[in-house]
């Protein structure tokens, strides 16, 4: 079991890394869009957070559920975020320091709380 809670947590700090990166890497130039590391980052921090927290309950270990579930509602609103721009050509500014700053406020909670 603790197998597979370490290889889901290394897929969600890749699907971090991915929507986070594929973000940072467009600061600094004139046209935003939703890259697919973006989309690819954000499916897999949302399904591989939620098999995280299925196999830590199953393996019986304590979880902080309001952690959980501020977690869960963050990415949640990430996900819809990144799925509703992903065709557009362009992005909004605020839509996309949105979808950025959520990411960062998500693991900021993950470190800190």
């Amino acid at each position: 079991m603790e197998f597979l809670r370490l290889l889901l947590l290394l897929l969600h700090l890749v699907g971090f890394a991915a929507l986070f990166g594929g973000a940072f890497v467009q600061l600094k130039g004139p046209k935003r869009v939703i890259n697919p590391a973006m989309w690819h980052g954000a499916l897999t921090m949302l399904v591989s957070g939620l098999l995280l927290v299925g196999a830590l309950e199953m393996g019986g270990a304590d979880v902080n559920h309001m952690k959980i579930g501020i977690k869960l509602v963050v990415m949640i609103a990430v996900f819809v975020m990144v799925l509703l721009q992903r065709k557009k050509e362009a992005v909004s500014p605020g839509m996309f320091f949105a979808i950025f700053g959520l990411t960062f406020v998500n693991a900021a909670i993950a470190v800190f709380v």
